[in-house]
């Protein structure tokens, strides 16, 4: 009997001890010569998430706790008509993108915790709209996650859309990380794509599949905020959060699963391990991963010849550690990680502009844009 007691002590403290993580081979430096600064050009925003910017010059910014703002000629006007907003925790309005032919049809897209439907609390959904006399009118709810929770973690979002004008957009699991995001029964935790009016691509992945929901275009995800489109491949592109480490980028394709929480490189936030394995068949491996994590929201290919020392590398915000990252790329695998602009506070998003600038929203400042030093 004593030694069955000490069998089962010895598992148990395998089993709880701190699990060893296998930091990132790439380390983060700081650049020799950065020949970029950043200028504030919205200032006096709390928690700026998304950004769209209009051919007009004007920029469309969410406040996560439930404004939607227009910036133009340095002048900013709430838009009227918002749905009503879901705001708690990581929970608010989310994401704005425009339509690819915004300039012909007028529509605009956002991801917003919403508590409609079942169940008390609230979960993600996306809508589309026009805007008409600083108003949203001709509002269309595309698609709404369910069931509701009150848990105030993992609602994504981004919206992107791809060369052939399908929109992608990602749901976070909602701190469900057992149930949601390996079940295609179920919403969250996934990355889902649909026709620009909402309805459901012919070809997605899932449509024949019963019980299935059929908008899902990828899953085993754990909290994508960041998302973007190749400019070669035209792939979609995503960075999630990990637990403690874990953090991912992921490169999209169709049906794929992408581990959560089977395989992953993060550990959970006390330090012991929920899983013993990085891989498994039938499971994708990210492009890259942190550890420790930095937090990634927000990602951007650089293809602006005002940049050229950064052309084709990958940027990304960090939440935890205020910066910007800078991720170069051979043959898709990250061969350097740079620092940007450290301490400037928690990096939301990151935008190239069609001017050709990138703007980069920060929480508790606003919207910089980074240009040459003089």
């Amino acid at each position: 009997m004593k030694k069955l007691h000490v069998i089962i002590a010895v598992i148990s403290l395998s089993l709880n001890a701190c699990a060893q993580q296998t930091e990132t081979e790439v380390k983060a430096t700081t650049p020799v010569n950065l020949n970029y600064t950043t200028e504030l050009v919205v200032p006096n925003l709390n928690t700026p998430w998304g950004m769209a910017f209009l051919p007009d010059g004007g920029i469309l910014i969410t406040e996560k706790a439930g404004e939607l703002i227009l910036f133009k000629n340095g002048t900013k006007t709430n838009i009227d008509g918002l749905p009503d907003i879901y705001v708690r925790g990581q929970g608010g309005l989310l994401d704005i993108e425009i339509h690819p032919d915004y300039k012909n049809n007028g529509w605009i897209y956002i991801t917003y915790a919403s508590a409609e439907g079942e169940g008390d609390g609230g979960n993600t959904a996306l809508m589309r709209a026009k805007i008409s006399n600083n108003t949203l009118v001709e509002k269309q709810v595309l698609y709404k996650a369910g069931p509701n929770t009150k848990k105030g973690q993992h609602f994504g979002s981004r919206i992107t859309f791809d060369n052939d004008g399908y929109l992608y957009f990602s749901i976070g699991e909602r701190g469900n990380r057992d149930e949601n995001p390996q079940d295609i029964t179920r919403d969250c935790g996934k990355i889902y794509r649909l026709n620009d009016d909402g309805t459901i691509p012919a070809d997605n992945p899932f449509v024949n599949t019963p019980n299935a929901k059929t908008a899902i275009f990828s899953y085993g995800h754990r909290n994508p905020q960041g998302m973007a489109k190749h400019p070669e491949t035209g792939v979609i592109w995503v960075n999630e959060h990990g637990p403690k480490g874990g953090d991912e980028i992921n490169i999209l394709a169709k049906g794929k699963n992408y581990g959560w929480p089977i395989i992953s490189y993060g550990v959970n936030y006390s330090g012991t391990a929920f899983t013993e394995i990085t891989e498994k068949e039938g499971m994708e491996q990210p492009l890259f991963y942190w550890v420790p994590s930095i937090a990634p929201s927000g990602m951007a290919f650089v293809t602006s010849g005002k940049y050229p020392e950064w052309k084709n590398n990958i940027l990304v915000g960090s939440l935890k550690f205020q910066y910007l990252e800078r991720l170069v790329l051979e043959n898709n695998k990250v061969v350097k990680r740079e620092e940007l602009f450290k301490n400037i506070g928690r990096v939301r998003n990151v935008v190239q502009a069609p001017d050709g600038y990138i703007y980069v929203a920060v929480e508790g400042k606003g919207i910089f844009k980074i240009i040459p030093k003089k």
